[in-house]
């Protein structure tokens, strides 16, 4: 290591300062990497810096002489002279420093809050905020709450810890030292009447910013359960939970994306509500927080796609695309076994090398609408092994309720055809081809499989239907634009998992929308970075990125001289290859605060 001087000219006046500078050797020959900024050393002799730049290695090494306690003679064989070692500890003294003093103290992540804060000022959040009426400090909240939901999701409880463990105070040039959870309860409640405005506001500015051409809408619905009795919470109701957690009550969301998988609009339904009832209202939302293209496609997955559903779609003046429901199949039985007419899909990304073969694609006119035959040996493989997973199921339940009715447990006929009737809707994929019987004269239930109705459930496996009311969409098209919807089911799961949504401890229902409104906004953040990655190229995850860049802190360089004064800088470390490449690929500028010497 050593220490290499620079000087910069600003508005006529020079300013010194001094890196520590460590040598390597690489593939391409030797190469310099800055380790630290030690500001300027000066009036410090210049002949004492590379015993500064030796003993700053020392230090930050944690190496030690191993001859420091012994004589060089005893370690060599009779009468073999000795041969100096060099020592660090048998450098002079540097009489201007005082380096065993020296001492790195309050390192902080920074990396993450930086990218956070540029791409919060890059949608020009700060401007929309104040333009609502938030002060300076409500803004100020905002942003560090979002970029908790971004970072290292926690509680407010939680939060005030965070924010002066992070480089938020450094980034934000703020002090948060007194920052506590009270602060930010009742920012949730300022917060809350103005979800839809900044909502809008920020779909406005995303379009104009990334120019989104908004021509394909994606919608669909999820749930997030909570943890308490929700009793002042009248939304929160137990309703079909795709957590897992029956045992908890829960609230549903809709979330609508535009086909670059930037948010449009979300909204929080009971808990309880039917997926098939929340089409017209999520229409009408997002209606209201956009400019409503009414020549946009509106795609939703087979549990929306009832016909009522489909007609409030067409009323609105927009064209829709769907995934038709698994019985519709039959209508195509004889096209979906005839091996005519089929042509390959392109792959929307780089296909394994082991995969067997792409999916298969079929185009027809039927009562006017485009449908769309698709089949998939992949596909296959899962659709056959769950299938044989709600078969064993069945016949597992069949058997426990024929025990029931052999020991009377269920003495009358409408009370068995009860039972009968809840196992066929619990196993509907299945059950339609199994025939189940109740003798009432002997008291019996008898079962079986029909074998052909059987077989042509099985010649179906690995294959779907879509169809669509817009007659100038090819085969490649449709397709492609419904596997755009896996984009809203991403970013379902990046909301649950690394922005940590659930569960929601929240108790009032108004707390609990702003809760989940701020995990949306964060989740705009993340559809920035990553957009901006794709587009040069990267196809990282905010996930990934975000512990790439916890590695680049801000840290105080303490280093007290001989004279008495102390040395104190903090300033960020400079960042390594990796950081670099992110930072360029988003166009953020590397340096995130100014040095600050104390």
């Amino acid at each position: 290591m050593y220490i290499r001087r620079t000087s910069k000219t600003v508005r006529g006046k020079t300013y010194i300062n001094h890196l520590l500078v460590e040598s390597r050797h690489t593939p391409d020959g030797p190469r310099q990497r800055v380790i630290c900024s030690l500001g300027s050393l000066l009036p410090g002799p210049a002949e004492q810096w590379l015993s500064l730049a030796h003993k700053l290695q020392s230090s930050l090494t944690g190496q030690v002489s191993l001859l420091q306690d012994q004589s060089p003679d005893t370690l060599l064989p009779q009468g073999q002279p000795p041969t100096p070692v060099p020592s660090r500890r048998a450098l002079p003294p540097d009489p201007a420093f005082l380096l065993d003093e020296l001492s790195m103290e309050q390192a902080r992540a920074a990396g993450a809050v930086h990218v956070g804060h540029q791409i919060w000022l890059r949608l020009g959040l700060p401007g929309i905020l104040q333009k609502i009426g938030l002060d300076e400090r409500a803004q100020l909240l905002t942003e560090v709450m979002t970029l908790n939901r971004l970072i290292e999701p926690g509680s407010e409880y939680a939060m005030p810890e965070w924010a002066n463990r992070a480089a938020l105070s450094d980034v934000l040039e703020t002090d948060l030292a007194l920052l506590n959870d009270t602060a930010l309860y009742r920012n949730l409640d300022k917060l809350h009447p103005h979800r839809a405005t900044i909502e809008t506001e920020l779909a406005a500015r995303e379009r104009t910013l990334f120019n989104l051409r908004e021509s394909i809408y994606l919608y669909d619905l999820t749930s997030t359960y909570f943890e308490g009795k929700q009793e002042r919470n009248p939304k929160a109701k137990r309703g079909y939970s795709r957590d897992q957690r029956p045992d908890c009550k829960q609230v549903v969301i809709g979330l609508v994306l535009d086909g670059d998988g930037f948010p449009k609009a979300h909204e929080i339904f009971d808990g309880n509500r039917i997926d098939t009832t929340t089409v017209e209202e999520m229409l009408a939302a997002l209606e209201r927080r956009t400019a409503g293209n009414r020549a946009a496609t509106v795609v939703v997955d087979r549990g929306m796609a009832s016909k009522a559903n489909l007609k409030q779609i067409a009323g609105r003046g927009y064209t829709w695309l769907v995934a038709a429901h698994q019985s519709e199949r039959y209508r195509h039985e004889s096209e979906f076994i005839d091996n005519t007419g089929w042509v390959p899909a392109e792959p929307i990304s780089p296909e394994p090398p082991d995969r067997k073969s792409p999916v298969m694609l079929k185009r027809l006119v039927h009562s006017g609408e485009i449908h769309l035959l698709c089949r998939s040996d992949n596909r296959k493989e899962k659709d056959r092994a769950i299938r044989e997973l709600h078969e064993k199921r069945l016949r597992g339940g069949l058997e426990r309720l024929a025990k029931r009715v052999e020991k009377k447990r269920l003495k009358t006929e409408a009370k068995v055809g009860e039972a009968i009737g809840r196992l066929r809707q619990r196993h509907s994929r299945v059950s339609r081809y199994f025939r189940i019987e109740f003798d009432p004269t002997e008291h019996k239930l008898d079962w079986g499989v029909l074998e052909e109705d059987k077989r042509r459930a099985e010649q179906l496996d690995g294959a779907y239907l879509l169809k669509t009311n817009r007659q100038d969409m090819t085969a490649a098209e449709m397709w492609r634009t419904y596997m755009l919807l896996t984009r809203v089911e991403a970013a379902f799961r990046t909301l649950k998992t690394p922005l940590r949504e659930r569960p929601i401890f929240h108790q009032l229902e108004r707390r609990v929308e702003t809760h989940i409104f701020l995990c949306v906004l964060a989740y705009h953040l993340v559809v920035c970075v990553e957009h901006a990655l794709r587009q040069r190229g990267m196809h990282s995850c905010w996930d990934t990125v975000r512990k790439t860049l916890s590695t680049h802190q801000v840290v105080t360089v303490r280093l007290p001289t001989a004279e008495g004064p102390v040395l104190s800088i903090r300033k960020p470390t400079t960042p390594d290859l990796e950081h670099k490449a992110i930072y360029e690929a988003l166009g953020v500028p590397e340096g995130m605060m100014n040095a600050i010497k104390t």
